[in-house]
């Protein structure tokens, strides 16, 4: 079974984040964690993620958040043949940064899906699908759910870990659909 690596965002994904649940309930886990969780030195932050992939026993499965999307697909990018898979929730926008020009300019190489809210106040929905459709990723609009973390009231997201589980399954086939209170249904976006 592929290692799952956790990516958080800046913050880091406190302990009422749904990373932090994920991590207590998915087998073979771990979370990668760059040294300075404010910093936005995204070689810094690639590095770590890097690490983590070189280091596994086996292939792994990244699932990032926030700014660690940026950091994980930079990563993963040097590594296709060890990345299973990748799901990206509300990545942050590299035109905030201007740190576009260092993201993969082709196809990522490994399945992956980006997992989108249409009121993100890091990323726009159609800057969202925009990434998806230059990486070849699946979409999911996840409806209104800002950054998708405890700040638009995400703690355990029952309805992420089921995307996950499915996505995992068959990564070809990403849920459409997924009960929960934030996350009453899904829709492909593009």
């Amino acid at each position: 079974m592929a290692t799952t690596l956790l990516v958080p965002g800046f913050d880091g994904g406190g302990k009422s984040h749904w990373l932090s649940w994920f991590e207590a309930t998915i087998p073979n886990c771990t979370r990668a964690v760059p040294p300075d969780l404010k910093s936005t030195d995204l070689s810094e932050w690639s590095a770590m993620v890097r690490w983590q992939i070189d280091r596994a026993d086996d292939r792994v499965f990244i699932v990032a958040h926030g700014f660690g999307c940026l950091a994980a697909v930079h990563a993963a990018s040097d590594f296709p043949d060890q990345v299973e898979g990748a799901m990206l929730v509300a990545p942050f926008d590299p035109d905030n940064l201007r740190l576009a020009w260092l993201l993969p300019e082709e196809p990522l190489g490994f399945p992956a899906t980006i997992v989108a809210s249409s009121n993100d106040p890091n990323m726009r929905l159609s800057k969202a699908a925009f990434w998806a459709g230059f990486w070849s990723c699946e979409f999911l609009n996840a409806g209104r759910v800002g950054g998708i973390d405890p700040a638009a009231g995400l703690g355990p997201w029952p309805a992420g870990r089921a995307m996950l589980d499915e996505f995992r399954r068959s990564p070809s086939v990403v849920s459409r659909s997924a009960p929960g209170r934030e996350v009453s249904h899904l829709s492909r976006a593009i």
